[in-house]
């Protein structure tokens, strides 16, 4: 897949964990600017999740009660950080008997804007909820999205994440103001991986860059499919710095194969309290991965606020407390008109950040 922006993004092909082919020590391709194109939209798993809500959706109008049946659908593939997300909230509701048919359907691409135009046209399905996060946020903006949050029912803000600062455990750099020191002799000599373009990783690099009086337009940045890829590439020597979200790479920070440098929460993260934040080292990085989830189109606020209530009773059950701690999740939880607020804060935020990367 070829990526267009107006900074240095390198081309990376058939080179990802799915590709038993790859090589992931390869030398990359030579980087070039103007390579993040856009993704155009197609009817992605329709067959799916019709498949997935049409006895749900009958079942659940009979009844009223929308803990009958309820689909969840992650807007990215297997494996990916909003499928481990619908998932922890199926298995929690499935214990506590919130949700007994609670099933999850995938429908990646686009930052989860496939997912997402998809769920705009299943109006009135109220037992049907979709992820939602800061990643959409960015993917809305970069897609050019014809679809948005107003087409969709706002319901919670449940969890976030955040990114962390890694290097070779051999890399001479220890501190933020190593690493800064350095970048700013050479900004575009330094190479930097994470997730896709315009992705958390990669507005969490922009972020700092703003913040050390770096134009974020001369990152040179690798997009890689996750924490597991960008690793590889450190280990390789093809890159130098990986901005991941720290449950993505907390294991193999542990294991000392990585060196953890700095990350972008408010406070220390527990279990990983040698870890400095970036805000301790002076470099306030603020920009949090945020996960909630958003109800179809035309649902009743009764439907609505019996759908709130199911994902509230979830987020207190004790299930759901051992998903923040084994994920190094934060309850962030925000509903109603602080949630739009939120929303559009966020939106503004993310948009501004990927002006300044030239998306």
């Amino acid at each position: 897949m070829q990526f267009t922006t107006d900074m240095k993004v390198w081309s990376m092909t058939n080179q990802s964990a799915s590709d038993p082919g790859a090589d992931p020590g390869a030398a990359p391709p030579h980087p070039t600017r103007r390579m993040f194109g856009r993704i155009a939209y197609g009817a992605i798993a329709v067959a799916a999740i019709g498949t997935a809500t049409t006895y749900s959706v009958r079942a659940a109008t009979a009844k009223g009660d929308l803990s009958s049946n309820l689909t969840l659908i992650a807007p990215a593939g297997a494996g990916g950080g909003w499928d481990g997300f619908a998932r922890e909230t199926q298995q929690a509701m499935r214990a506590n008997k919130l949700a007994n048919n609670a099933q999850v359907v995938n429908i990646p691409g686009a930052g989860g804007t496939i997912g997402l135009g998809k769920f705009s046209t299943m109006g009135g399905q109220a037992d049907t909820i979709l992820a939602t996060g800061t990643a959409m946020v960015g993917g809305i903006a970069l897609n050019k999205s014809p679809v948005g949050f107003d087409d969709t029912t706002l319901l919670a803000r449940v969890a976030e994440d955040y990114d962390v600062l890694i290097a070779a455990a051999d890399s001479p750099y220890d501190t933020i103001d190593d690493v800064i020191s350095a970048w700013k002799k050479d900004p575009e000599g330094f190479v930097w991986t994470g997730g896709s373009a315009g992705s958390v990783d990669h507005l969490t690099i922009a972020q700092l860059a703003l913040l050390a009086d770096i134009p974020a337009s001369s990152i040179t940045y690798i997009p890689k499919s996750g924490g597991g890829e960008a690793i590889q590439t450190l280990l390789s020597g093809t890159t130098d710095f990986a901005s991941c979200g720290f449950n993505e790479v907390s294991d193999q920070i542990e294991a000392g194969r990585v060196k953890a440098i700095g990350v972008a929460a408010p406070k220390r993260i527990a279990g990983f309290d040698d870890v400095p934040t970036m805000t301790e080292q002076g470099y306030k990085v603020t920009l949090t991965n945020w996960r909630g989830w958003l109800g179809a189109p035309g649902i009743t606020e009764d439907e609505a606020s019996q759908l709130v209530d199911i994902l509230k009773q979830t987020r207190d059950s004790a299930e759901w407390a051992d998903a923040l701690e084994r994920n190094k999740w934060t309850d962030v939880w925000l509903t109603g008109d602080e949630f739009k607020e939120f929303i559009k804060e966020d939106t503004s935020r993310i948009e501004k950040l990927l002006k300044e990367l030239g998306l």
